[in-house]
């Protein structure tokens, strides 16, 4: 093509390509700012809303005041976050819950996080198509009109008639007077934006904190009347974020937990957490202490598994990030939310069936039975004593026809008795009881042993719910170092509730041979 040509078209080619980068851009943006999404978030089901204003605002209803915080965000993408129901009636448990899961954010600041690039991309995916479609239809529509008919269309705007200013006027008139329609407010439609005020001004007696310095309130009747409920929650946070981070950094100074040898490999083991987020990192310090790459999940994760609880999973998931995470949900952990959870992040659900996983082949299942907030089952009780004996018969008779697990994960001991008494596996581990039993070493008749271990809760559960500013029994984590794909140590690490950290004595353990006699049930 003639560089005449070219200059000639060029300006077309520029305004088209501007209405197209407009036309998608305004698009993208709009359907940004219009979407809604149901997240969890904390103990609510919370609805959140991308912004362009830069800021993560807070809506808790209309006892409380609003809070707002610099999101830090490209582009001076914000957010808006609309609180709504708890499973909890009481609104200080809910406040003090909120302010437990804030000293410990980043978990939901990554779900926010994903949530909100998820709709970035499909707004960005919407414009671009957008775009895309104005282009094909500029140019199908000049090639379309033909060169005769665009140099008459020329000819008339360079000299137009009065037909066809009367046409263009009245055109104009009547887009801008819809984009007026659209743009314009309409009067009593939208409630006043309220005053922000830094929370320190509002409550000076809170102490320094570098959240707190960036964090502001609405200004109001609800700052006013809510004010008792703010201060004890934000002492909540403070209290909460203080002993988890002074645990921290004990774990970090703990002297007497055994690193593996050569040629060998560790796991950590949590079990009974009940939405203990705050000691996730302390597990993480002491599972890098015992250079673990395995995680070992035995379940109750939650209190009741609400969709709410999701937080919980996504912790995990996050301080462990790069770990081999196993798992099995409890009976608290009710309902499907938790194992969608699990698997959505990456973990190996056991389900009945032998599993490999970084070289140790696994067996397990979650528990049968599902519990509430109180320490009863539901259902009848003779049901659930017998699903879980149907549990443990079926769990032997799948290790021991495969003759080859090393290690038998089941939420409870009850689901694993004929189990740890078969020489089928190597070892079984379980929770659900909040205190440490064993470990216990029995001969099967097979001739193989079997050791068992009970670790205690690792959030400190006393029931069924851990969150809170501190422990509120002994604590427990388990290191299992192995060897060749097979247990060769246990480790029980004791975290106490005035903040001590005591790692019991490493017990070896001896696998026995693997003969033709192992794959045989009992």
């Amino acid at each position: 093509m003639a560089l005449p040509t070219v200059l000639r078209r060029l300006p077309a080619v520029l305004l088209l390509l501007a209405l197209a980068a407009a036309a998608g851009v305004g698009v993208a943006r709009a359907h940004f700012e219009s979407q809604e999404r149901a997240v969890a978030i904390g103990a609510h089901e919370a609805t959140l809303r991308p912004t362009f204003s830069g800021n993560v605002v807070i809506n808790a209803g209309p006892l409380l005041p609003q809070l707002r915080i610099p999101s830090d965000a490209p582009l001076g993408i914000g957010v808006r976050l609309d609180l709504g129901d708890s499973d909890s009636g009481n609104l200080d448990q809910v406040l003090s819950r909120d302010a437990v899961i804030a000293s410990q954010p980043d978990g939901e600041i990554a779900r926010i996080r994903d949530t909100v690039q998820t709709v970035w991309w499909q707004s960005v995916a919407r414009g671009a198509g957008v775009a895309l479609l104005v282009v094909l239809v500029g140019v199908v529509g000049w090639i379309a009109v033909g060169p005769a008919r665009r140099s008459e269309i020329v000819r008339t705007v360079r000299r137009p008639g009065r037909r066809v200013l009367v046409g263009l006027t009245a055109g104009t008139v009547v887009a801008a007077a819809g984009l007026v329609l659209v743009a314009a407010p309409q009067p009593g439609g939208g409630a006043t934006p309220p005053g922000w005020a830094p929370i320190r001004s509002v409550f000076p007696e809170l102490p320094s904190d570098p959240v707190l310095e960036r964090l502001e309130v609405s200004t109001g009747s609800a700052t006013t009347s809510g004010k008792s409920l703010v201060e004890g929650a934000v002492r909540t946070y403070q209290e909460s974020q203080k002993f988890y981070d002074t645990l921290a950094t004990t774990a970090r100074s703990v002297t007497g937990i055994r690193e593996p040898e050569e040629d060998q490999t560790t796991a950590v083991v949590v079990t009974d957490r009940h939405d203990n987020i705050a000691m996730d990192p302390v597990v993480r310090v002491l599972a890098d202490t015992a250079q673990a790459k395995i995680l070992l999940d035995l379940g109750d994760d939650t209190s009741n598994g609400a969709s709410w609880e999701e937080f919980s999973i996504n912790s995990l998931a996050r301080i462990f990030r790069g770990f081999e995470v196993v798992s099995v949900a409890g009976n608290h952990d009710t309902g499907t939310m938790v194992k969608k959870a699990m698997r959505r992040n990456g973990f190996t659900l056991l389900s009945g069936e032998p599993v490999d996983v970084a070289g140790i082949r696994f067996i397990g299942d979650s528990d049968p039975r599902s519990s509430g907030l109180t320490a009863g089952y539901s259902g009848d009780e003779s049901d659930n004593i017998s699903a879980v004996r149907e549990q443990d018969s079926t769990l032997t008779e799948a290790a021991c026809k495969d003759g080859r697990s090393a290690v038998a994960i089941t939420h409870s001991a009850a689901s694993s008795k004929k189990l740890a008494r078969s020489g089928c596996v190597d070892l079984v581990l379980s929770g659900h009881l909040h205190r440490q039993v064993g470990p216990t070493t029995v001969t099967g008749e097979n001739g193989r042993s079997t050791t068992a271990l009970t670790t205690g809760t690792t959030g400190g559960a006393v029931y069924a719910f851990a969150l809170g500013t501190g422990l509120r029994r002994e604590a427990q984590t388990t290191i299992v170092t192995f060897e060749d794909g097979r247990p060769v140590g246990l480790q029980v690490v004791r975290i106490e509730p005035g903040g001590s950290i005591e790692p019991e004595d490493y017990v070896p353990l001896t696998p026995s041979p693997r003969g033709d006699d192992s794959s045989t049930t009992p």
